[in-house]
């Protein structure tokens, strides 16, 4: 799917452009094109990329079939930037990113993802509701897109405490195997977020102090907000990385602590019982049956069999409350 939104330099403001005409959009060059595709096929967008904006066949390549980290490339004319967008799944505890590939120049602006993106969505609609978000030009709306991204990186890091706070309630109340793999599935969470979030914010630097003519200097400091934001973003993400590491900790010494428990129990009830089993081993418990000396089968030795397998281990249970094992 492709939209192009198109301001001419007399201000007119059109939401739904032909994309036939957009080479004659471009020869105005205090006008602004934006372009947006979603989920098109890349022989789609190729010829138009090549053929009407004129960028470079390894420009196209990087945006239409190559997967990136977060950079910015210097095209002199124009900028290749590569940014992503998150999105936190709870049911799953995984984190997915959406790469978003941008084209910026004096008078236009590309964006090409294969999945929505809120922020640009949420942009979209704010360009057609007030003409004012894209009377400064294409680098500014480009600020407004890379700070939606920003606003919703703080939305998944709030899932993602509210997420870690429950696992870490679960390990205390009720820790079973699916605790345990609900505690990695958050780590590589943390980890994939730490891994966008730190190259995303040095291509906000970039864009902050670089001199590129596409980017008018009075905007720069807009861009350097988004990338306080980042630096911010990055902290934090550092806290939940070290809040899940500390889960996993006392998730394991939960279930040592456990594991110790019931150990302790066995040993309680087998030492208990050895004293019996010595007895029952010993004497064969024959005091029924036909023997050679006949002073073994009556009541009174039974009795006092009977009386010594109940005291043995009431006595061992006294020993050892009295040295505080049990």
């Amino acid at each position: 799917m492709i939209r192009v939104m198109h301001r001419s330099a007399k201000g007119m403001l059109t939401m739904e452009y032909p994309a036939e005409k957009l080479a004659e959009a471009l020869r105005d060059k205090r006008g602004l094109v934006w372009v947006d595709w979603l989920t098109a096929p890349p022989e789609d967008c190729e010829p138009i990329l090549r053929d009407v904006f004129g960028f470079h066949p390894l420009a196209i390549d990087d945006a239409l079939h190559e997967e990136h980290v977060p950079k910015i490339d210097d095209w002199d004319d124009y900028v290749y930037i590569a940014l992503h967008g998150v999105n936190f799944k709870r049911e799953w505890d995984s984190l997915d990113t959406d790469e978003l590939d941008i084209f910026l120049g004096s008078n236009f602006l590309i964006t090409y993802h294969f999945d929505p993106i809120p922020a640009i969505d949420r942009v979209w609609a704010a360009c057609g509701r007030d003409e004012r978000h894209v009377r400064k030009g294409p680098d500014h709306v480009l600020y407004e897109i890379v700070d939606g991204l920003a606003t919703d990186y703080m939305k998944v890091m709030d899932e993602l405490d509210e997420a870690i706070d429950l696992i870490e309630d679960e390990v205390f109340d009720n820790p079973t195997s699916k605790t345990l793999e609900r505690i990695f599935a958050l780590k590589r969470a943390v980890l994939r977020l730490r891994r966008i979030l730190s190259p995303q914010r040095e291509v906000l630097n970039k864009l902050a102090r670089d001199d590129y003519k596409m980017i008018d200097a009075k905007d720069r400091i807009y861009f350097r907000d988004v990338y306080d934001h980042l630096v911010r973003l990055y902290d934090l993400n550092e806290s939940l990385r070290d809040l899940v590491s500390g889960a996993l900790d006392t998730y394991l010494s939960v279930s040592s602590n456990r594991i110790n428990e019931v150990m302790k129990v066995l040993t309680v009830v087998t030492t208990l019982f050895m004293p019996i089993s010595f007895l029952a081993g010993f004497f064969g418990m024959n005091f029924f049956g036909p023997v050679r000396d006949p002073g073994w089968t009556n009541p009174t030795i039974l009795a006092g069999a009977l009386g010594l397998m109940i005291l043995s281990p009431l006595i061992m249970l006294g020993l050892m409350r009295r040295n505080g094992w049990i």
